[in-house]
């Protein structure tokens, strides 16, 4: 019999995260099977309305399998800071524990996940002065001029960002300016209420050509569905241009380069892979320090559910 503690307890939650490609929403949804649960994405590119083919975004027939939340709740013009993704998700963790279900948050995201849980600093507010000089600069200079930047004034949080992610490096530089000091000092007194037992979970590949493997298999689904027109649609936008947060997303910023004429379709190609398998790298460099972790091995799905399923089960007996 199960012991009568749960006045004791801390609510159950579970984090499944995992490298792109490897399979996290598929896992999911079969995962909803076999108990009362919803999933809030943890995903930086399906906040995003009308970015669904790039994103790989759940169908409308998996949506309808399982509740999901945080999906489409922005326009590809709007930015959206990890701080609002860290109220909304401790807004919907709170409504889904109310009716008696399990929030299980998904994706790979791994700065949201991280100020989830750690909480997140008190920075200064955005200030439009510092992010237009700061964009001057890379007008002149190039993208990857921010990245080496950082580099620079905060190697800590260079290294956790992606050289594309553009949003989050802004914000990082604009934080040093105004400031003076790194994003990964202030975070060190952060302001944390996560009254909850996270119990995490992340995908791995045991076999390392997969990974190669699924990101091709991907990009080849993605030109099927019709990602080049999905994006030309987004071209024809008129308040939309390559620097718009969601157009610098992997993929994204790639077809757009393409239909600006700037590359070649074959570049375009061999672009989109390389920057997907060097997110998907840094994803994993990324997760390999993270404390308490379960890793389930994408190769067999039934013994990856029936790990998670027996840890849980186990978690809500003690």
């Amino acid at each position: 019999m199960k012991k009568n503690i749960s006045f004791l307890k801390k609510p159950i939650l579970i984090f499944l995260m995992g490298p792109t490609c490897s399979g996290k929403t598929k896992l999911a949804i079969d995962l909803s099977r076999h108990f009362p649960m919803e999933i809030i994405s943890v995903d930086s590119g399906l906040i995003y309305k009308e970015i669904n083919i790039g994103t790989a975004k759940p169908t409308i027939k998996e949506l309808s399998q399982v509740p999901h939340h945080l999906i489409n709740i922005k326009d590809p013009n709007e930015y959206y800071s990890a701080g609002e993704f860290r109220r909304d998700a401790l807004k919907k963790i709170k409504e889904i524990l109310e009716v008696g279900k399990v929030p299980v948050l998904v994706g790979g995201t791994m700065l949201y996940f991280n100020v989830l849980n750690k909480g997140i600093a008190v920075l200064p507010s955005a200030n439009n002065e510092v992010r237009n000089f700061l964009l001057k600069k890379t007008k002149r200079f190039g993208y990857k001029y921010l990245h080496n930047f950082l580099k620079l004034v905060d190697p800590d949080l260079s290294f956790r960002l992606h050289p594309n992610d553009i949003q989050r490096i802004l914000r990082g530089l604009e934080v040093f300016l105004l400031t003076g000091r790194k994003i990964s000092e202030l975070q060190k007194s952060t302001i944390s209420n996560f009254p909850y037992e996270v119990i995490q979970f992340s995908i791995f590949f045991s076999k390392k050509k997969e990974l190669k493997q699924r990101i091709k298999l991907r990009l080849n689904h993605m030109m099927e569905l019709g990602f080049e027109n999905e994006v030309r649609n987004l071209f024809l936008r008129k308040n939309l241009n390559i620097n718009s947060p969601a157009i610098r997303r992997i993929g994204y910023y790639q077809m757009w380069s393409y239909i600006e004429g700037k590359i070649t379709y074959k570049d375009m190609i061999e672009k989109i892979m390389f920057a997907t398998y060097q997110l998907a790298k840094h994803q994993i460099t990324w997760l390999k320090k993270w404390k308490n972790l379960h890793w389930i091995d994408n190769f067999d799905q039934n013994l990856s559910i029936n790990k998670i399923l027996d840890v849980f089960h186990i978690k809500n007996f003690f």
